[in-house]
């Protein structure tokens, strides 16, 4: 019999949890993003508190998913994506076991749910496998996470992940670097190999055994054990764990009783300790934090230089040195000149009577390994964010989380380095076989954003242009990550005070690890090249993701002018231009989708281009491109994929890019600007099934940027 207490306290539980997850799914006029997110905060901390709500939060989440299914098609889905993921997190980071009946039901929902359209499918598939492991092996998610995040040694599973914070100096003042790296350093607390060991293998003893297993009992069994005896049952859970997992469903029987045996022996090797010790700590579902790099990111090869430093860390046995001198044989840049007379005459057989046949071309470079092609071009190969990738993933390859904070400048800076990394990799893979890079963003800015309506240019939003379009693509990245933004900028003066509270400290940090683990799904951001040719012939090639301004310095006070006194734009200038100072040619995206080709800007001094992302547009990537003149009348604005600008009259253009004052180029005469190649689509030979696979390859390079929704492309 159950006691009334307890039945009316869970009664309160429940009720509680039904109220957080209304507020959560409720649009309230004048509620702001980042009240959703304290929302969806305090319903992980409920959860931490209290593991046995787990099944009715599960059971809660199940309904309304399916009142998401049987709404209009009119409306929006927006809703599935809070729901999902908050689904996911509980199944996951979930302490108590988990009844075969409420799988069932969240299979069959998630079945349901692969009707609706992207990216909502998308990531109702990706949600769908994780509960389908957890279900198959109960406890494996929240091992597989911790032994990952935690860099725990094993036979096993060896999969390992680094999380590295880079901040941009330009945003970050001293005091808010040290406030920032306080508030991160919280992850470095209670880190112990043994207690995080313990922690897993009674995560996954309690949910694999549920009610079988005394929890308290356990704890202080494990608390009475040594630490060479509790990594060796932490190697046996790992062990079982991942046994059963290459089983499938089929050997979730045998799962359970390796368990219970795990379970005996903890019990009965600790019997003449554990009466000894006293109540052992009160066990806790709560995830432990991952190892968090804090830095600053003051030159773009810091982030080659910490990739290859956990590339290296990764191929410490000799088996993987063995590969990398022999990649290092067989890499695709030849030593020599290419002209084969500098060759030895034994690299040759010599037949030929033509003198001038020594001195012919060959290749200077060998053709690289289609397995290596394919890894190169690995994230060009997926079908759809959340779907199967082509190509079964190397479980060697270790994960670098790496996470920007900053503006569009930061992003800009990120995709030069990113650009870097890919050419690099096209010449020689050092990186990709044997890490899955992760790339997240959080919009932090020294400057006040402008407040515009929706859709309005990119130019008008200030320096968070591409946070502007993250949070309008994918609504729980604007209310969770998007928000965070100004909390941290305030971060400083919160510290000049010394009453920092301690709650905001791990709010920072729980939602950070909540992004990290649950956003998954990138959204696409296309890379432009610019190649810029300068007054003394050199040339000057570089990427843009977000901005481009092209101006004559000479002119540039007529726009200080026009922006201050729009009434000017009304009248006749005082200045008048006779001749083009800029030439153009372009080829213009009409609404008829026919290209139409121009090559002329009347009385243009400056140009502003913008991206325009598939993310954001009903058709395919392009770039807003708008021609400012010395008379506001002529002012005008075009779509276009590539364009070319001249400067004429023996006048110069000063170019800007992604709005950071640090990659500004003067002295230019010309800048062309066209999408930006992946560099891997160069490396293809010419043999019939590779020029077939390479003909319908999405030959773009774009920046991939973890969200919760992601975007179909």
């Amino acid at each position: 019999m159950v006691d009334p207490t307890t039945r009316m306290s869970f009664s309160s539980v429940d009720s509680s949890l039904y109220n957080t997850v209304q507020a959560l799914l409720k649009e309230k006029s004048g509620q702001s993003a980042w009240e959703k997110g304290l929302i969806r905060w305090s319903l992980q901390k409920k959860l931490e508190a209290n593991p046995s709500c787990s099944v009715s939060l599960i059971r809660m989440l199940i309904k309304e998913l399916g009142k998401l299914l049987q709404i209009d098609k009119a409306q929006s889905y927006t809703h599935t994506i809070p729901v999902l993921h908050t689904l996911y997190y509980v199944v996951m980071q979930s302490g108590v076991m988990i009844p075969t009946s409420v799988y069932q039901a969240v299979y069959e929902c998630m079945m349901k749910l692969l009707i609706l359209p992207s990216p909502y499918s998308a990531v109702a598939l990706s949600t769908l496998r994780s509960i389908k492991m957890e279900m198959t092996t109960p406890g494996s998610l929240y091992h597989r996470r911790v032994t990952a995040e935690q860099n725990l040694k094993n036979e096993h599973f060896t999969l390992q992940e680094k999380v590295f914070v880079l901040a941009d100096p330009a945003v970050f003042s001293a005091p808010l670097e040290a406030a920032m790296r306080t508030h991160l350093e919280a992850s470095s607390f209670l880190r112990e190999t043994s207690t995080l060991e313990k922690n897993v293998v009674l995560h996954v003893l309690q949910t694999g055994l549920g009610t079988t297993c005394q929890s308290s009992m356990l704890t202080q069994a494990l608390e009475a054990l040594g630490d060479h005896m509790v990594e060796t049952y932490f190697q046996e859970v790992v062990q079982a764990v991942e046994k059963s997992l290459n089983h499938g469903a089929g050997g979730r029987a045998s799962y359970v009783n390796k368990l219970q045996d795990i379970y005996k022996d903890i019990l009965t090797a600790s019997q003449e300790e554990q009466s000894k010790l006293e109540h052992g700590p009160v066990f806790s579902t709560a995830m432990p934090y991952p190892e968090i790099n804090f830095l600053m990111w003051r030159d773009e090869e810091d982030l080659w230089n910490l990739l290859t430093n956990i590339a290296r860390s990764c191929g410490s046995n000799s088996t993987t040195l063995d590969e990398e001198e022999k990649d290092k044989r067989d890499s695709v840049q030849s030593m020599d000149s290419g002209i084969e007379r500098d060759l030895k005459e034994s690299d040759f057989d010599d037949t030929s009577t033509n003198p001038m046949a020594t001195f012919t071309r060959r290749n200077a470079f060998k053709t690289m390994k289609t397995a290596h092609k394919l890894s190169l071009m690995s994230e060009k190969m997926d079908v759809f964010p959340g779907g199967s990738p082509s190509f079964k993933e190397d479980r060697r390859r270790h994960t670098a989380r790496v996470v920007v904070l900053g503006d569009d400048r930061v992003l800009g800076r990120l995709s030069r380095a990113y650009h870097s990394i890919r050419e690099r990799e096209s010449k020689h893979l050092i990186l990709t076989r044997k890490l899955n890079l992760r790339l997240y963003y959080i919009p932090v800015t020294d400057v006040a954003p402008s407040h515009s309506s929706p859709g309005s240019p990119c130019e008008n939003e200030g320096r968070l242009c591409l946070a502007s379009l993250l949070a309008r693509v994918d609504p729980w990245y604007n209310s969770n990550i998007n928000s965070l933004g100004a909390a941290i900028s305030k971060l400083s003066g919160k510290q000049s005070v010394h009453r920092e509270p301690e709650e905001p400290n791990v709010f920072l940090l729980d939602t950070l690890c909540y992004y990290l683990r649950c956003g998954m799904q990138p959204v696409n951001l296309p890379l432009y090249s610019v190649k810029m040719t300068r007054s003394s012939s050199d040339v000057v090639e570089e990427v843009f993701v977000s901005h481009l301004e092209a101006d004559i310095p000479e002119f540039r006070h007529l726009k200080e002018k026009l922006s201050k006194e729009p009434n000017l734009r009304r009248k006749k200038p005082s200045v008048e231009v006779f001749h083009s100072v800029i030439s153009v040619s372009y080829t213009e995206i009409s609404l008829s989708k026919r290209k139409v080709l121009k090559r002329e800007a009347p009385m243009t001094f400056g140009v502003v281009i913008t991206s325009a992302p598939t993310a954001v547009t009903s058709g395919e990537d392009h770039l807003n491109v708008t021609f400012h003149s010395v008379n506001p009348g002529n002012n005008t604005t075009i779509q276009t994929q590539s364009i070319s600008i001249k400067a004429l009259q023996h006048r110069t253009l000063s170019v800007c890019l992604d709005q950071d004052s640090r990659c500004t180029y003067t002295g230019v005469q010309r800048v062309e600007i066209s999408p930006c190649l992946h560099p891997g689509c160069g490396i293809w030979s010419r043999s019939t099934q590779e020029l077939q696979f390479n003909k319908y390859l999405d030959k773009a390079l774009h920046l991939p940027i973890n969200t919760f929704t992601g975007v179909t492309p």
